[in-house]
């Protein structure tokens, strides 16, 4: 066995362990954490040490976009003036591996004095079957939640691996329970998430369709010459046809390629009801630009028409409109 495989099936078991934690011995007080965090009238308050305190950074970051207001706090910077960012009605959520780092430790007194809750991942077993009493971080906690290993993936067992793995893969146990209890959705996250490739792949359809006057839109009595005009001044290669704005087919450039092949010169003596492609593939405006792209693909088209309520045609979105927010 390699050292990379080796590392990579210790952090496995690790995993598999807490797992197990989670589902038995430890399922109530996951529970009773989860209740604490979900009646937390202020911020979840992360901190840790080194790298614990990495791992808690992470986490913060991870409740933030998840829908639980939270922060990160360096215990060394909160005893030189930042634990004012702890106030009354927050949640204090304390990482370490010993469960005895003495920064932690020494918040302890102001946690307790202003009532602020705390909830710890420690690195300590607190089965009570392990013959040892709890750390001092653990005793203190309201709930206390058991991150202990059998052994680092190091192969001097001192580098933290797969003690921080499970103390990761914990918190985000927490952070995506929490929110399916809120009721988190993709477009709360999409909210959270405006920037960056993952923003785009959020934005709405509503954001990038083209509206107005800029729609190409003809009546199902229009000749087709006509048809074939407003396609080409719209520049999209479709036209809606609609009849009291409300959308009754589409027309494309390949649906006039067909015809003209079957029909020839006489497509020009037939209107648009005669060519369109009556109940074509629709997109709501609110829903998100990967959702319209993933459209696209499966049914190899390059425009969507997008409607509201009772069909009403409110814009256009076409591939090329994916490619400027970088989708495709």
């Amino acid at each position: 066995m390699t050292t990379g495989e080796n590392v990579v099936r210790i952090e496995a078991e690790a995993l598999r362990r807490l797992a197990d934690r989670i589902a038995g011995p430890m399922s109530r007080d996951f529970s009773r954490a989860l209740e604490l965090i979900l009646s937390c009238v202020g911020r979840v308050v992360v901190t840790g040490m080194g790298k614990s305190g990495l791992i808690g950074r992470k986490l913060a970051a991870t409740f933030a976009s998840t829908g639980t207001p939270a922060l990160y706090l360096h215990p060394a910077e909160a005893l030189h003036g930042d634990l004012g960012m702890v106030m009354r009605g927050d949640l204090v959520l304390a990482l370490s591996a010993s469960g005895e780092t003495a920064e932690i430790l020494e918040l302890l007194p102001t946690i307790k004095r202003l009532g602020v809750l705390l909830i710890t991942l420690t690195g300590d077993c607190l089965s009570p079957s392990n013959g040892h009493p709890p750390s001092s971080l653990a005793q203190a906690a309201d709930v206390a939640l058991d991150c202990s290993i059998h052994k680092e993936a190091c192969s001097l067992g001192l580098a933290p691996t797969a003690s921080t793995t499970t103390m990761l893969a914990l918190g985000d146990a927490l952070a995506v329970s929490l929110s399916e209890r809120r009721g988190f959705r993709a477009e709360d996250f999409a909210d959270l998430h405006p920037g960056g490739k993952l923003g785009k792949r959020l934005a709405r359809v509503s954001q990038l369709m083209h509206t107005g006057d800029a729609i190409p839109r003809v009546a199902p009595t229009t000749p087709m010459i006509e048809v074939i005009y407003e396609m080409s001044r719209k520049g999209l290669g479709i036209t809606a046809v609609t009849e009291d704005n409300a959308l009754v087919g589409i027309i494309s450039d390949g649906d006039l390629r067909r015809l003209l092949e079957h029909r020839g010169k006489d497509v020009l003596d037939l209107t648009a009801s005669q060519c369109m492609t009556a109940k074509p593939q629709t997109i709501s405006p609110e829903a998100f630009a990967a959702q319209a792209l993933d459209l696209m693909e499966q049914k190899k088209i390059t425009s969507l028409m997008v409607v509201g309520n009772g069909n009403q045609l409110e814009g256009v979105v076409h591939l090329h409109d994916l490619w400027g927010v970088e989708l495709v």
